[in-house]
């Protein structure tokens, strides 16, 4: 017996990245981890910054990296409005990794109450979890 599928559009600032078919995905939203299939209960969240991973409907895994945004979920349509959308293989590994170093600079030389210190703990987070989704899709291809 064939899966149920569920149309996703997720679109940024930019533009629109995906829009399709999909049987499953994974996104954190404000409250943790979610499943989403056909059927889930509606759903209205803000997004963290961090990886969504999606199931299409030709099997196909694919990951995205969203800084942040809103999902609503119908039952047959989810929604992401993302601040930030980039597909795993659009991230550049190397200004990841200096976007890392020169947050690490920054919190080293900064107070902890400090507005550009909150910044750059901001910033690293951001460069960590970019680098933590290209890891993952490298993984997944393999």
């Amino acid at each position: 017996m064939e899966e149920i599928t569920f149309h996703l559009d997720v679109v940024s600032g930019v533009g629109n990245m995906f829009s399709g078919r999909i049987k499953s995905m994974r996104i954190t939203g404000s409250e943790g981890e979610l499943g989403i299939r056909h059927g889930h209960t509606p759903l209205l969240t803000t997004i963290k910054a961090g990886m969504v991973s999606i199931v299409t409907q030709s099997d196909k895994e694919d990951q995205f990296y969203l800084a942040g945004g809103v999902l609503e979920v119908q039952p047959d349509s989810v929604m992401v409005l993302a601040d930030t959308a980039l597909r795993a293989e659009d991230i550049d590994e190397a200004k990841a990794q200096e976007a890392i170093k020169a947050a690490k600079n920054a919190i080293e030389h900064r107070n902890a109450g400090d507005k550009d210190y909150t910044a750059a703990f901001a910033q690293l987070a951001e460069a960590l979890a970019q680098l933590k989704v290209v890891e993952i899709a490298r993984r997944r291809r393999k």
